[in-house]
Order: structure tokens, then C-alpha cells, then sequence
């Protein structure tokens, strides 16, 4: 055997490794394929086609309204899609503005329901933001240390201290989820925008059932009105 062999052998190997390496870290990303439909449906109770349709209803959703409001100024909006629910949230100037952008989201395919708790006044301070990110990760690892909460297949978006949760969740789930985001610091109300479900619904495939929405305020909220869109306040109990 040449001395060369050796070595190369070994280069081969390494490579070979690095290769299956790259991939196996790679594949659960791409979307639509077996190793990502294994990896999301395990952790989300949406389908992969949900799934999608969500990412685009926001991209599309987000685009046409920054399309029609080009030349508008101190206006900020964001979409966030579950299962076909469209939560905006941000700062408009007007009340009128602020329909017009829940009437665009409504007439993007696939939507069904939009969520209108847009606020007609400034944009938010980028430190009040900020701060709303840090509180959506704390409430996210809250939801994640709570048991029998099935916090992966929650999304979590924070405004002004306020904390939307959007997912498919039974209704006593739901209210656990809230009662552990309520008691993050810095939460002023959580509003539950949870499309509820039976358990036995969560074993076989089955309609999506109404979306329940309800707010829950914060052991910390001084009972001060907030605008939610109409959401029903309710205590924790």
C-alpha cells in the first residue's frame, strides 16, 4: 500500500463526514420536504400547508399595505398569521388609515379572519420595542418551562406590554399559557387569540373550531382600558 494511502483515506472520510454533517443540519430547513414535514408537524399542530400559508399571508399581507401607504408618514404595521388569522398590530395616524389596512389584509387569499388592534396615534419609541421583544422571549421561555402548555405550537407577538397569543390549543391549555405569560414582568395584558380545540380533536384531523378571544390581564395591570379591539377582559384566576 502507498504511504499516501493512508492519509487520503482519511481526507476522504472527513469529508465524507462534513458532507452528512452540512446536510443533516441543512434538511430540516427546507420547506415541503420529508426531513422539514417530520420536524414541523411534530412541534406545530398546523399542517405544513398552514404553515406556508401563514409565511405568505404576512409577506403578502405586509406588502400591500406598504404598497397603498408608500407616502405616508409615522406609520408602522406588521402582520401575524395563524391558521389563517391576521393579527396586525403597530401605529397608523388615522382611524381611517387603520380600517383600510384591515380591509387589504382581509382580501389576501387564504386569510379568514383579521384582528384589527392597529393604534391610531405616534409610532412607538424603538425602546418601548425593544423592550416588547425581550418581554415576547421571556413569555416564550415562560410558556416553555410550563407544563402541559404546548408552547411550540404558540406564537407569541408583544405590543406596548401587550401580549397576543396566537394558537391551536385546548381550552384548558389556553388558559394555562395565560396565566404563565400574565406573570412575566413587564406584561400589562395578555390577549388569548387561541382557536380552541377538544383533546380528542388533536388525534385525528378534523375542522379547524371557531377562534375564541378573550384578553387576560397581568396580576401587575392596574385595570386601565386598553385598546384591543374589543377582546374580552378576564381575570386569572
Amino acid at each position: 500500500m502507498s504511504r499516501y494511502a493512508t492519509p487520503r483515506r482519511f481526507l476522504l472520510l472527513s469529508l465524507a463526514l462534513a458532507a452528512l454533517t452540512g446536510i443533516s443540519a441543512c434538511a430540516p430547513l427546507v420547506v415541503g420536504g420529508t426531513a422539514a414535514t417530520t420536524a414541523l408537524v411534530a412541534t406545530d399542530r398546523r399542517t405544513t400547508g398552514e404553515q406556508v400559508e401563514d409565511k405568505a399571508i404576512e409577506m403578502k399581507a405586509n406588502a400591500e399595505i406598504r404598497r397603498e401607504f408608500a407616502d405616508v408618514q409615522n406609520m408602522r404595521v406588521s402582520a401575524h398569521s395563524y391558521a389563517g388569522q391576521v393579527l396586525l398590530l403597530g401605529d397608523v395616524p388615522s382611524e381611517q388609515i387603520k380600517q383600510r389596512a384591515g380591509e387589504l389584509a382581509s382580501h389576501v387569499e387564504k386569510v379568514q379572519r383579521v384582528v384589527n388592534e392597529l393604534r391610531v396615534g405616534d409610532v412607538t419609541p424603538v425602546s418601548v420595542r425593544t423592550n416588547d421583544t425581550w418581554i415576547s422571549s421571556k413569555v416564550r421561555t415562560a410558556l416553555i418551562n410550563t407544563k402541559e402548555v404546548p408552547s411550540l405550537t404558540i406564537n407569541v407577538t408583544t405590543e406596548r406590554g401587550i401580549v397576543y397569543l396566537q394558537g391551536r390549543v385546548t381550552e384548558a391549555e389556553g388558559q394555562r399559557a395565560a396565566i404563565a405569560s400574565s406573570s412575566v414582568a413587564g406584561v400589562n395584558k395578555v390577549v388569548k387569540l387561541f382557536e380552541i380545540v377538544s383533546p380528542e380533536s388533536l388525534n385525528q384531523p378534523t375542522s379547524p373550531a371557531p377562534i375564541q378571544e378573550s384578553g387576560t390581564p397581568a396580576p401587575s395591570d392596574t385595570g386601565a382600558a386598553a385598546d384591543t379591539g374589543g377582546a374580552q377582559a378576564m381575570p386569572v384566576q
